[in-house]
């Protein structure tokens, strides 16, 4: 069974850094397109970012553009999303995804992971 599994959230500063990491078991990660989506408290989850299965592509929501970076380890079966100059706008479950979506952007993907909290507050 493909579980992904978050880490790396936590309590951070305007302005500061955050690294997110998913860590997937099972399955064959190399095969997977991985994206990152979010969902704040009383909103619908959304797309953050995407990364294609060979790493070749990226993908991006504008508000992330400049300050967000996904990245794929495939030798780790990790994929990771470096967040800089994070703002309270942030603040959200970060959810990892693998699979085979529709489209990047789209919350059809196979499987997966429970989030992990970012919260950004002074």
């Amino acid at each position: 069974q493909v579980q992904p599994v978050e880490s790396g959230g936590g309590l951070v500063q305007p302005g500061g850094s955050l690294r997110l990491s998913c860590t997937t078991s099972g399955g064959s990660f190399s095969s997977y397109d991985m994206a990152w989506f979010r969902q704040a408290s009383g909103k619908e989850r959304e797309f953050v970012a995407a990364i294609s299965r060979t790493g070749g592509v990226t993908y991006s929501i504008d508000s992330a553009k400049g300050r967000f970076t996904i990245a794929r380890d495939d030798a780790k079966n990790t994929v990771y999303l470096q967040m800089n100059r994070l703002s309270f706008e942030d603040t959200a479950v970060y959810y990892c995804a693998a699979g085979w979506p529709t489209r990047p952007s789209s919350l059809t993907y196979d499987y997966w992971g429970q989030g992990t909290q970012v919260t950004v507050s002074s």
